[in-house]
C-alpha cells in the first residue's frame, strides 16, 4: 500500500512557517534595537527556517509516492533533495555569521544595549522555537516525512543558537548593571559557537538524506534472505538488492530459486515471499526473478570480491 502524506506535511509546514516568520521578525527587531551581532546572526538563522518551510512546501507538492509513466518509482526523492536544500541554507547562514563576527572584531567593538524587557521577549522566542521543533519532529516521525524531520533538526539548532545568544545577552546586561564593559565581548565570542552549531545541523541533514539519493542499501540482504528462506518451496535466493527509506518506501530485487515444476507453483511461492516482505518492511515493492531448483549460486548480495571474481573470469 502506498501512503501519500503530503497534505499533512503541507499543513505542518504552513503552521511552522507562520511561527518562524514571527520569531524572525522579533529577533531582527530586538537585534537592530540593541546592536547585537549574535542576535542578528540568530535572526539570519531564522530566515533560513522560513525559507526551508517554503522549500518544503514546494518539494512536498512534487514528491508524490505514487508512480506514473515518467516516474515509475514515485517522486519521493524530491523530499530528500529538499532536505539537502536545507543543508545548503545552513551552510550559507554559517558563512554569514562567521563573516559578521570577523568584521566586527577588526572594525572595533560596538556596545550592545539590552534591557530586561527585551530579554523576556527573547524567552518567548525560545518557547516558540521549542514548540515548533517538537511539533515538527512528532508529525514527521508519525507520517514518515524526511523533510519535516530535517526541518525539525534545523529548528532544534535554532533553539540552541537562541539559548547561546540569550546567555550572552544576559551576561552583557549584567555587565552593564555591574559596570563591567569587558563583558561586551561576549556578543562577538558567542557568534562563533553559533556558527558551529549551524554547521553541525547542516552536516546531520546531509548525512541522513544523501544515502537515499545515492541508493544506499536500505535493508541488510541477510535479513531479506532469512525471510525468503522461511517460505516453503524456496531453495535459495541470491543477488539481493534494496534501496529507499525504511518505513517510507523500499524497493527490493532478488533472484529466487524455487522448487516448482510449473509456473503456477513458482508464482504462488513468489507471492508468499512478497507477502512476508510486505508484512515486515511495508511499504515495499518487490521484484523477483525466478530460477529453477537446479540453479546454483552462493552469493546472497553484491560485494567487491564477487565483482573481482567476475572480472577475472572474463
Amino acid at each position: 500500500m502506498i501512503l501519500d502524506n503530503r497534505s499533512v506535511v503541507r499543513k505542518v509546514l504552513l503552521i511552522t512557517l507562520l511561527l518562524n516568520l514571527f520569531v524572525m521578525a522579533l529577533k531582527a527587531t530586538i537585534g537592530w534595537w540593541t546592536g547585537s551581532l549574535s542576535l542578528l546572526a540568530d535572526a539570519l538563522h531564522s530566515i533560513t527556517d522560513s525559507a526551508n518551510n517554503v522549500l518544503g512546501l514546494i518539494t512536498s507538492r512534487f514528491s508524490s509516492p505514487r508512480p506514473d509513466r515518467d516516474h515509475p518509482y514515485g517522486h519521493q526523492k524530491f523530499e530528500a533533495v529538499g532536505a539537502l536544500g536545507i543543508a545548503a541554507f545552513l551552510g550559507i547562514a554559517c558563512f554569514e555569521i562567521l563573516q559578521g563576527a570577523i568584521e566586527r572584531i577588526f572594525s572595533g567593538l560596538q556596545p550592545v544595549k539590552i534591557t530586561e524587557s527585551e530579554l523576556w521577549l527573547l524567552l518567548i522566542v525560545l518557547g516558540v522555537n521549542i514548540f515548533v521543533t517538537f511539533y515538527e519532529r512528532r508529525e514527521g516521525q508519525r507520517v514518515g516525512s524526511p523533510i519535516l524531520i530535517a526541518d525539525a533538526k534545523h529548528t532544534m539548532s535554532d533553539v540552541w543558537v537562541t539559548i547561546t545568544v540569550l546567555v550572552g545577552l544576559i551576561g552583557i546586561w549584567q555587565g552593564r548593571v555591574l559596570n563591567l564593559p569587558q563583558l561586551q565581548w561576549l556578543d562577538i565570542i558567542l557568534a562563533f559557537p553559533v556558527a558551529l552549531l549551524v554547521f553541525w545541523s547542516g552536516w546531520q541533514v546531509i548525512k541522513e538524506n544523501l544515502p537515499w539519493l545515492v541508493d544506499e542499501i536500505a535493508i541488510a540482504p541477510e535479513a531479506i534472505h532469512a525471510i525468503a528462506m522461511s517460505v516453503p518451496g524456496v531453495v535459495n535466493c541470491h543477488d539481493i538488492a534494496s534501496r529507499g527509506l525504511l518505513g517510507r518506501q523500499v524497493f527490493i530485487e532478488m533472484h529466487l530459486i524455487v522448487d516448482a515444476v510449473d509456473v503456477d507453483t513458482a508464482h504462488r511461492i513468489t507471492e508468499a515471499v512478497e507477502a512476508k516482505l510486505e508484512e515486515k518492511f511495508s511499504p515495499v515493492r518487490v521484484l523477483i526473478h525466478v530460477e529453477p531448483p537446479g540453479y546454483k549460486s552462493n552469493s546472497i548480495s553484491f560485494d567487491e570480491e564477487r565483482e573481482q571474481g567476475a572480472g577475472s573470469s572474463d
